[in-house]
């Protein structure tokens, strides 16, 4: 057996898979090659909402290398469906919400820019580029709303103007409204405040792409796609696309370049290249590049909050009144209502509030539907919580990390119920802020501040304690598959239903199948994204890999010592009851007599060493799911310098405690943590997707006008992990994915606006880009506001 020293779980081990990618061996989507295949480009709508009158393919297909031209009424003829929301909400009078179709063409009308209404396959990209510019479609342009606000307002154009001519996708509330109302009237004091969390994009560093194959003489579809969740994939696309057996389709998903929530939606083009692969009887291939991107990705959040936080005199939170209204977009994606309505229960944060009301209005736009991004959910409810923190401690006088402190939920109160749908397990949040504090040396923030001052700069500290639903829902978790298959030299292969896309799936749970069976690493191999090879699987998203799938690995493992047990006492010829399993060996309890788990999984293979009746092999398979969900949590402290002469902003410093159950890897969740405040801080500094407010045009459509984070951006980080296990799951872990997303987005904000406070500014609204941040400072400097000093305490 190869060597297998500090391999375990809780080993740093450098990432496995890493050595392929670093050499350019990933093999992505765009890698593979097929014979025969032609390439697909999508005419899109230039207009946010207009009519689709005649559409005129006789240029197109007249050009050179042109094969076909297709439209959403070939599409209806063929029988081809599109996509629906997996999630569903209620309107405000309690019946069901509409569901507009959303069809892999539109028919009739096209409802934002961007929006796929013909497709042209061609024998290169270049042509079927080309063609699509040729393809000629009559619009008349229709009036168009882009803000979910305005949306709302009474003689707003309706996206839907039949099924929602309000365009009030649904109302949906969690929590006790009444007590909220009576607490917040008897309250000493009411913090309030109002947001905006703008649109973004993922921007994967590799963009969709799908290339689809039909075989006539079995009828069966395969398709190429980077996705999070192949088999959910699938089965979309035989219940509402193909409808044809999920027997008849296959999903591969190879290495993907990212995903971040973006990927785990189904999307027209991949309806797309299936239905052409069946028309043309080709293979058909698509590749977006990143302008196109911009347009057809799912983007994701989008929404204007209003917080009310109500305190006694002594600064003990009372109530927490929370109102949003989301951006939906023109289309229900499969999990477009579930990212505005997911976290509401993390609203209560790491804090006791008695009583919390929280109500989501989704709304219908001229804009691409929305869907998850790193967090779906949490880095939205975690900033609402944080932000009314600082805002009700500045206005009230108290200090913001004792505010915290006070409403802190301790270690004794697990598990704590919080009153809006989750109750924590386990946690030591106190810890989690004491540690941070110190490993930021807040004791001498005072001193830098003052040091920055001399140099004319303004330094800011903000914190923020996130704490994240992780494979949910907290009651329904999902089950998730694995298979251990032996091979008859003794090698094992683990099929998961989970996806690596840049998780370190490959390293982690060959580091969980060493401590569960004493394997080697280069003796396992890792074999996920295929729904012919591994049948049953729920897919990666929500953090809940680890979890879920360790989960399902740790009870195949002990079905193989189980079977294991009885051919290792055939062997060594003792009672089962007598042998014991450690480290990879089974032995005779009291003696030295043992053999490898890898001799007996060779022995599994020879009929005349097994016990009676028993198959040939050593395979095992399990189908589970944990107790419940998990609840990761931390703490996170940074420092922002601003130039008040240009508005101009930098991290300084950026530490994080972050507690995500037992660590399978240090090493990877660094990795995730740092991957999360880098998406985190991108949004708070420039991300934004920007629509144009009178034609609803992409104003963002490229690298150009959507800032992007770089590495100068950021410090060296300061990270460390609160290791409190929990017992959800069967290896103790809690989920890494999301962690450092859910809190950079308040605790950078709070360092910024910390930094601009003596100036007189409460609040701006994300991107805090220069220019926003020199107009505030302008704008305080002309209403006279004087910089006063702020008092930092001594931390106790």
């Amino acid at each position: 057996m190869a060597e297998v020293t500090a391999f375990g779980v809780g080993s740093p081990v450098r990432r496995i898979e890493d050595d392929r990618f670093v050499r350019g061996r990933g093999h992505y989507t765009d890698d593979l090659r097929f014979a025969g295949e032609c390439f697909m480009a999508v005419v899109r709508s230039p207009h946010a909402s207009a009519a689709i009158g005649r559409i005129d393919a006789a240029e197109a297909l007249a050009a050179p290398g042109v094969v076909a031209v297709l439209t959403g009424r070939d599409a209806e003829a063929d029988g081809i469906g599109g996509l629906v929301t997996a999630v569903r909400r209620r309107r405000r009078d309690g019946s069901p919400m509409a569901e507009p179709p959303y069809r892999a063409l539109a028919v009739d009308r096209a409802r934002f820019v961007g929006d796929a209404v013909a497709i042209v396959l061609a024998e290169t990209a270049e042509a079927a580029r080309d063609a699509a510019e040729r393809v000629a479609v009559e619009y008349e342009e229709l009036p168009a709303v882009t803000d979910a606000a305005e949306a709302l307002a009474p003689g707003a154009p309706a996206v839907w103007p039949d099924l929602v001519p309000d365009n009030e996708a649904f109302v949906f509330e969690q929590g006790d409204r009444g007590a909220v109302d009576r607490a917040l009237a008897a309250a000493a004091h009411v913090a309030r405040l109002d947001f905006r969390i703008s649109r973004v994009s993922a921007n994967t560093l590799e963009p969709r792409n799908a290339i689809g194959l039909f075989d006539p003489g079995t009828g069966r579809y395969t398709l190429h796609s980077g996705t999070q969740s192949p088999h959910r994939l699938r089965l979309e696309l035989a219940e509402h696309a193909l409808f044809v057996p999920q027997s008849r389709i296959r999903v591969v998903a190879p290495d993907i370049g990212g995903a971040f929530g973006m990927k785990g939606s189904i999307y027209p083009e991949q309806i797309l290249v299936l239905w052409a692969a069946r028309r043309v009887g080709r293979p058909v291939r698509w590749q977006a590049d990143r302008s196109e991107s911009f347009l057809s990705d799912h983007h994701a959040r989008d929404n204007l909050t209003s917080v009310e936080l109500g305190l006694d005199g002594d600064g003990r939170f009372l109530a927490l009144r929370v109102r949003t209204i989301a951006n939906l977009g023109a289309y229900l994606a499969m999990n477009t209502p579930h990212s505005p309505t997911n976290n509401l229960g993390g609203l209560a944060g790491t804090y006791r509030t008695p009583a919390i009301h929280a109500e989501v209005i989704g709304v219908h736009t001229n804009t691409q539907p929305t869907a998850p991004y790193r967090g779906a959910g949490r880095p939205e409810a975690t900033y609402a919580i944080e932000r009314i923190i600082d805002v009700a401690a500045a206005e009230f006088g108290f200090d913001r990390i004792e505010l915290r402190r006070r409403n802190m939920i301790r270690p004794s109160e697990m598990p704590y119920r919080t009153g809006l749908v989750f109750t924590y397990d386990c946690g030591d949040f106190p810890a989690n802020m004491e540690r941070a504090l110190a490993l930021a040396d807040f004791d001498g923030f005072a001193e830098r501040r003052r040091a920055a001052a001399e140099r004319g700069r303004l330094l800011g500290l903000g914190i923020a304690n996130p704490i994240e639903i992780a494979g949910g829902p907290e009651q329904n978790p999902g089950e998730e598959a694995c298979e251990i298959r032996f091979d008859p030299s003794g090698g094992a292969t683990i099929l998961l239903g989970t996806h690596n896309h840049g998780q370190g799936h490959e390293t982690a749970f060959r580091q969980v199948a060493h401590e569960l069976l004493g394997l080697a690493p280069d003796r396992v191999e890792i074999l996920y994204g295929d729904t012919d090879a591994v049948p049953h699987g729920k897919g990666t998203f929500g953090s809940r890999s680890i979890a879920a799938g360790g989960t399902a690995l740790a009870r195949a493992a002990g079905k193989i010592v189980a079977r294991g047990r009885e051919i290792a006492a055939r062997l060594l010829e003792a009672d089962p009851g007598d042998i014991e399993f450690a480290e990879g060996r089974f032995r005779i309890a009291g003696t030295d007599r043992s053999l490898a788990l890898e001799e007996v999984a060779r022995a599994s293979f020879e009929p005349g060493r097994l016990p009676p009746s028993s198959e040939l092999g050593l395979i095992e398979k399990a189908i589970v799911s944990a107790r419940g969900a998990t609840f990761p949590n931390g703490c996170h402290v940074c420092e922002a310098e601003v130039d008040p002469e240009s508005g101009e902003w930098l991290l300084t410093r950026y530490t994080v405690v972050e507690d995500v159950g037992r660590v399978v890897n240090p090493l990877l969740v660094k990795g995730q943590v740092h991957g999360g405040v880098a998406q985190g801080f991108g949004q708070v500094a420039g991300e934004a997707i920007r629509y144009d407010a009178e034609t609803g045009q992409l104003v963002t459509a490229s690298f150009q006008d959507y800032r992007m984070p770089r590495a100068i951006d950021f410090p060296d980080f300061a990270l460390e992990s609160n290791e409190v296990p929990t017992a959800q799951n069967a290896l103790g872990v809690k989920g890494a994915g999301e962690a450092g997303a859910v809190g950079a987005l308040s605790a950078v904000t709070n360092a910024v606006l910390d930094a601009l406070a003596p100036l007189g500014i409460r609040h701006l609204d994300m991107p805090l880009t220069p220019e926003q941040v020199w107009r505030a400072i302008r704008a305080a400097e002309e209403a006279g506001s004087a910089p006063q000093p702020e008092a930092v305490p001594a931390r106790p």
